[in-house]
């Protein structure tokens, strides 16, 4: 956590990850621009500067990707890929989506969504203990991603696990990165085909239907390599962050039970409880972004060309805007947590996501209005870019 004295981040060191909150405290308040020599980069860790940076996306570009290992190897980024591109092109292709999750459809998903959970929960009725992440969290978020996608329950496990190995990383090192490995979308091209001889209520559909302008002023159809792309983001970005937000709400609530007890008695309680589960324990700790001009920051250049990292879970915490920061607490009022970013990259999905979370702790606490995690077997997901668990076994009464 230090080097002669001074505070060290690291967003690779699997030690800092088990706790990095003293870390990001430190770094707040000794060195609100940190740099890192060892991997080349820098850190802002206040709410003020990340909201700056978060909305800059001129001087802070999302054009090289949002992780790090990704900017340092500077592969070309594919059209479409939302989280890696800024505006224009950012904008057409975000428009194109967001016709798909507006809040009518994400809405329209509540019955469905309520089904899977029942579906997974009754399933584990009388047993004396389980996995939360196995049995049950990394289930919702899977059934809902194939559902709008189109892909068959039977296929499901398998994207799931495709899209979760690409950011697995091996304790203490980097994401192995390379233009294949990153948009690896072979997976999903036989259900494009398919789906194009077979249209459907769903998102590839929508997708292959779906007229645009794009940044040349040509009024066309996506092609079927920008399809692929869409749906390969997808798939990822919503199965990994859901799943593992799922995850921290049972852990928290464990932590917490005199809050549990409160949350079974009144439900109404539910949706604020993620929302404060968003911002005590986001599932990504940080973005990264690419530097494209010199920028002044607490007295300092930070020269153009540079890796900055944003760590959201620092604002999150931040005492200048929250009071007691470091404490849990399900009443609290929050509206102005940074988990899902802000301004032009705000998180398409976030909606999405706590209606599952919202749909699966309303199930999960009726039938299991307590539990016991097994904390001596639990363990923290090996990734540079997601902190939540991979395994979380509990008992319940």
């Amino acid at each position: 956590m230090s080097r002669d004295g001074a505070v060290y981040w690291d967003p690779f060191d699997r030690e800092i990850a088990v706790d990095p909150y003293p870390v990001y405290q430190r770094l707040r308040a000794e060195a609100p621009l940190y740099y890192n020599d060892k991997h080349d980069f820098y850190a802002l860790s206040r709410y003020e500067d990340i909201n700056r940076g978060l909305i800059d996306w001129k001087t802070f570009s999302s054009a090289r990707g949002p992780i790090l290992e990704v900017i340092k190897a500077n592969i070309r980024i594919p059209p479409g890929t939302l989280l890696m591109e800024d505006p224009p092109a950012h904008d057409i292709h975000r428009g194109l989506l967001a016709r798909v999750f507006t809040p009518r459809r994400v809405a329209s998903l509540e019955a469905e969504i309520r089904d899977f959970c029942t579906r997974c929960l009754d399933r584990l009725a009388g047993a004396d203990g389980f996995d939360v992440m196995t049995e049950f969290a990394n289930e919702v978020p899977m059934r809902v991603i194939g559902m709008l996608l189109g892909i068959p329950e039977s296929d499901q496990t398998a994207v799931r696990e495709r899209a979760d190995a690409k950011l697995r990383t091996e304790p203490g090192q980097q994401m192995k990165v390379s233009e294949k490995a990153l948009m690896d979308t072979d997976l999903f091209a036989d259900y494009i085909d398919w789906r194009a001889q077979h249209p459907s209520d769903d998102l590839m559909t929508e997708l292959l239907r779906a007229e645009f302008v794009d940044t040349a002023g040509t009024t066309r159809t996506l092609t079927r390599a920008e399809i692929l792309t869409y749906v390969t983001v997808l798939a990822g970005a919503g199965n990994e962050t859901t799943a593992r937000l799922i995850g921290w709400l049972a852990a928290l609530l464990d932590r917490h039970p005199d809050q549990r007890a409160e949350l079974v008695d009144d439900p109404g309680l539910v949706p604020n409880t993620v929302e404060e589960t968003l911002r005590f324990e986001p599932t990504g700790h940080a973005v990264a972004r690419y530097v494209t001009a010199d920028v002044e920051l607490h007295g300092r250049t930070v020269p153009a060309g540079s890796a900055m990292m944003l760590l959201l879970a620092s604002a999150n915490r931040d005492e200048e805007c929250w009071p007691e920061p470091g404490r849990f607490d399900i009443h609290r009022k929050v509206n102005n947590q940074r988990t899902f970013g802000f301004g032009t990259h705000y998180c398409l999905g976030a909606s999405l996501a706590r209606l599952e979370a919202r749909i699966a702790l309303e199930e999960f606490v009726k039938r299991f209005p307590t539990w016991d995690v097994d904390w001596k077997n639990v363990a923290l997901s090996s990734t540079s870019t997601m902190r939540g668990w991979e395994t979380l076994p509990i008992t319940v009464g």
